[in-house]
């Protein structure tokens, strides 16, 4: 996929009887030379994500792409928490036999995939790309970070106004490509008429505080608004690495 055609890269899916409603939208930001983030919207409003590209390692943009086409490659019905854990396995594993074969020491990329179904969604994820669930003007965060400053903070020797400062604040402990064995954590969340779930790469959270989010999402009118209205945030803000989201609104239900 070329530069062109990931950057600023937007989809969206129709909103349908019974169905999910949801965009997504990828841009370059305002410093970095390529776009090595990729996202995927699902037509039947079941299965969205957010690969992130680590170019520290090199390759990231290959390496994006090899976890959006693994989870394309899922069947349309019935997918479980499985077969979501399985896609994300196997897109480690295919990108640890490419960089083999192209003899590149290291690349990877860090993700998160919402597998929405009826009521309730199940979450996979793996590295710093967050899930969000917004309810009634309410942000909740439905991820937890695998980096070097949350186990800070869970150890209560860092505190979240001081993850910026710290010199491991980008580390993450977790990356799809980064080794033989992954491990995805998922979680099981419930939904109803009018939640918004929003997935995003590290170069929204990095510059975009939740609450500034949380009303990007609130004053539009539909998930591509949203997702338009994040990115500029992310712009506005400076943009130092590639930004994606996507925003999906559960059954069609009017915006919060």
């Amino acid at each position: 996929m070329t530069q062109d055609s990931r950057d600023g890269s937007s989809t969206r899916v129709p909103n349908r009887q019974g169905r999910p409603e949801g965009a997504g939208l990828s841009h370059t930001g305002q410093v970095r030379d390529s776009n090595e983030d990729a996202i995927l919207t699902d037509p039947s409003g079941a299965l969205w994500a957010v690969a992130d590209g680590m170019g520290g390692y090199g390759h990231g943009d290959v390496a994006a792409d090899m976890v959006i086409e693994q989870l394309t490659l899922l069947p349309h019905a019935p997918i479980s928490s499985a077969h979501l854990v399985g896609a994300l396995q196997a897109a480690n594993s295919a990108i640890r036999r490419w960089a083999a074969s192209a003899n590149v020491e290291q690349m990877g990329a860090t993700a998160v995939a919402a597998l929405v179904d009826g009521q309730a969604a199940t979450i996979a994820w793996v590295g710093d790309s967050r899930a969000y669930r917004l309810r009634g003007g309410e942000l909740s965060r439905l991820t937890r970070d695998h980096s070097v400053v949350q186990e800070l903070i869970d150890a209560g020797r860092l505190t979240a106004a001081a993850v910026w400062q710290h010199p491991q604040a980008h580390v993450v402990t977790r990356a799809i490509g980064a080794g033989d064995r992954l491990d995805v954590e998922t979680t099981e969340v419930a939904l109803e008429p009018g939640d918004v779930l929003i997935l995003c790469s590290d170069g929204l959270t990095d510059c975009v505080a939740e609450g500034e989010i949380t009303s990007c999402v609130k004053a539009a009118s539909t998930p591509e608004a949203a997702c338009r209205r994040l990115i500029a945030a992310a712009l506005d803000h400076g943009a130092p690495d590639n930004v994606s989201v996507v925003v999906v609104r559960i059954d069609g239900a009017a915006a919060p």
